[in-house]
């Protein structure tokens, strides 16, 4: 039998199957019993709140609703002394002296997993003999496959850059257990990081990181360990926390979180992905041997529906709490209607003040954009600066064959944007200059419309600030009142509207056929069936028509006052626009389970509004009694344009989001009352930016705004209660 201490780990192999292994602290109090599993396995991240035997799956998940991690420090294991690391516990500096050759292969890291690799070098014919600038894709799908290189590989390869992908623990033919997001992982990115640096072929002997979504978040977590050889980052279409993203206002997401954490478990597993069984079938004995301990992977989707309250334990795992330790260049892009991980990525752009360099591109739009024309340049400009360290030019073989890539990905033809920079060509440091002079947050407005193909990820205007919301935001509000209105005046006499809970609404989304086809959403349309709902079921109110554009940018709320009919519910705002052409756009959404009832003060504020989440601030509700809280509206940016209208819809959750679905806790004949009088005063809180910018002052043509869906508008029968 043997023992192994990792970072926030302890993992036991070779014992006899059915094993109780009793797991002690340094004190020697028991904290749990582990059972070896049929291979001798067992592995243990998370510590219940209670000693118990931990025989399953299901009782881990359980056990763990309320228990904690496994901290640093001394234990023991069946009487046996180990040592159970911490992310800043690092190794012998000669563990990165490594050598990585081109093509496939494996990295050890501190604990003594093999992590696989590929190694992929630009086109010697175009960008000549190495060292050559290097990033590394670091993620739990399968960077390191040599048959099917990831999206940000590819591009970064074509753009003169070496590339390491690297598949994470418990993932592809990778050594160790998968754990989504562990201080593990981030410890194992150190490592890679430095070993990759140390290579031959590595120029300069640091390195960025690229990738979108998973291998995008994963840097988040990589950099703010702080590896010395780290260059820069670029994380695009990435997550806050991944708690708040598979409970959504303390509501339980079985759309696309719940199926993308079922993903996960079941690629995870011994032979999960087809290519690592495959090389196993070639006779690679490495990856057979790290098979193995797969049968210590976790359930995540059992394991985080059991975890219904946040807790400060979490916050290690939460990337919104970790970018503040990030001390390298950032570029980040994200949607904000990004149907996958949608826009709380905003909530913690202000959080980067370590790093010394930002660049945000920011748009509507969906979740794989951020590799779309519209900004692909402007990330190549960013690691030409600050990982290669030269002026950024793109090679005209590049340039030219451009145009077909981007039409075979994203359904259009579409030339690069210039080279920004060619003028400095032979003088860097004043490119450098030039280029860090600009501003920070780059905002691109109205994607789908700059285009004659409707729907195509180009723009058709932007904004660039310093930050973003944008300092000169100011809250404006907009009262609920009689017969579906909203205006600025405060209502003066009685008043409230009821809606019925829609107990069919969670289930509804209006993508939810192409969950299996992800990549549907580079083309320039998608599959929406925006289903609505009936007038019992959402009471909703909107201005008259506006007299000036007003623009919007950044997080807003809906301050409610609510009787509810039933003592636990959860509640959506869905926030749209009336066109002057009588079409209603969607803009973005918000939701909350209102027995979540404090607020946290240091993510909330007069716009944004953030909960706690904790256990011990649940409080039911009491059936029929006024209550008041705030829905956060997840940030955006929209143009509204004179003679449009601002409309706002209250309702159970679901149907106006594409992918993600609501497991509501919700009664059978539940009708709530949403208050509109002098004592219960609801209202719509936005961000106005009083920036005076030019635009086309034509509409968007109909149903061309990518993330953003319209249909005809229907006029609004609330219910009235008095």
């Amino acid at each position: 039998m043997h023992i192994h201490g990792g970072v926030e780990t302890l993992t036991v192999t070779g014992a006899e199957p059915g094993t109780q292994l009793e797991v002690r602290n340094s004190l020697g109090e028991w904290l749990v019993t582990l059972v070896a599993d049929h291979l001798g396995n067992a592995h243990l991240a998370y510590v219940p709140a209670m000693p118990v035997v931990l025989t399953t799956q299901a009782d881990l998940a359980q056990a763990l609703a309320s228990g904690d991690v496994l901290a640093p420090g001394d234990y023991t294991v069946a009487g046996e002394a180990v040592r159970v690391l911490a992310v800043g516990d690092l190794p012998d500096p000669s563990l990165y002296d490594q050598t990585l050759e081109l093509g496939f292969g494996y990295l050890r890291v501190r604990d003594g997993v093999d992590l696989s690799i590929l190694v992929r070098f630009p086109d010697e014919g175009i960008y000549g003999p190495g060292p050559y600038p290097t990033v590394i894709e670091y993620s739990g799908y399968s960077p390191s496959n040599p048959k099917a290189p990831q999206p940000g590989t590819l591009i970064a390869n074509l753009m003169g850059f070496a590339v390491v992908g690297v598949n994470m623990r418990g993932t592809g033919c990778s050594g160790g257990v998968f754990d989504i997001f562990s201080p593990a992982q981030a410890a194992d990115g150190y490592d890679v990081v430095e070993t990759v640096a140390r290579q031959p072929w590595v120029l300069h002997h640091h390195v960025g990181m690229v990738g979108l979504s998973y291998p995008g978040i994963s840097q988040l977590y990589v950099a703010a360990t702080r590896p010395p050889s780290l260059a820069a980052i670029s994380p695009l279409s990435v997550i806050d926390d991944l708690w708040r993203q598979q409970w959504p206002g303390g509501i339980y997401n079985t759309g696309f979180t719940r199926a993308w954490l079922i993903a996960r478990d079941q690629e995870s597993a011994a032979g999960g992905m087809a290519w690592d069984q495959e090389r196993i079938d070639a006779g690679d004995e490495v990856a057979q041997h790290n098979q193995m301990i797969r049968s210590q992977n976790f359930d995540f989707e059992q394991f985080g529906r059991a975890i219904q309250n946040f807790r400060p334990t979490m916050s290690a795992r939460r990337a919104a709490s970790l970018v503040g330790k990030i001390e390298v260049p950032v570029y980040l892009t994200g949607a904000w209607q990004d149907e996958q991980t949608g826009s709380r990525f905003a909530l913690m752009l202000e959080s980067f003040d370590s790093s010394p360099s930002q660049r945000f591109n920011l748009f509507n739009g969906h979740h794989p954009d951020g590799y779309s024309p519209m900004v692909i340049l402007r990330w190549f400009e960013f690691l030409s600066f600050h990982v290669a360290r030269r002026v950024p030019v793109v090679p005209e073989l590049i340039r030219s064959f451009a145009p077909l890539q981007f039409a075979e990905v994203f359904g259009y033809s579409a030339e690069l944007e210039g080279d920004r920079f060619a003028h400095h060509q032979g003088n860097f440091e004043e490119a450098l200059g030039e280029y860090l002079a600009e501003p920070r947050v780059r905002v691109l407005f109205e994607s789908g419309a700059g285009h004659e193909v409707a729907g195509a990820p180009a723009h058709r205007f932007e904004v660039e600030t310093e930050s973003f919301p944008p300092v000169d935001v100011l809250p404006r509000r907009w009262f609920f009142g009689s017969d579906g209105t909203l205006s600025e005046s405060a209502p003066q006499g009685e008043g409230a509207d009821e809606y019925a809970d829609d107990p069919s609404a969670g289930a509804l989304a209006y993508s939810m056929e192409l969950l299996d086809n992800l990549n549907e959403f580079t083309r320039p349309k998608v599959h929406i069936d925006w289903s609505r709902f009936s007038d019992p079921s959402r009471v909703a109110y909107q201005t008259a028509p506006l007299e000036e554009a007003v623009l919007i940018a950044g997080s807003g709320h809906v301050d409610l006052w609510f009787a509810s009919g039933s003592t636990d519910t959860a509640v959506q705002v869905t926030l749209t626009e009336i066109r002057a052409d009588a079409m209603e756009q969607r803009l973005q959404c918000g939701w909350h389970r209102p027995i979540h009832s404090v607020e946290d003060p240091d993510h909330s504020d007069a716009l944004r509004v953030d909960y706690t989440f904790l256990e011990g601030d649940r409080r039911p509700l009491v059936v029929g009694e006024w209550t008041n809280f705030r829905i956060p509206i997840h940030p955006f940016t929209h143009l509204l344009r004179a003679g449009s209208r601002l409309r706002v819809a209250v309702s159970t959750p679901g149907r106006d989001h594409p992918f993600w679905c609501f497991e509501n806790p919700i009664s059978e004949g539940a009708v709530h009352q949403v208050g509109r009088s002098a004592e219960h005063a609801s209202s719509l809180v936005l961000p106005i930016w009083p920036l005076r910018i030019d635009h086309p002052a034509d509409y968007p043509p109909a149903g061309s705004l990518r993330g953003q869906p319209n249909r005809p508008a229907q006029a609004i029968q609330n219910v009235s209660v008095n």
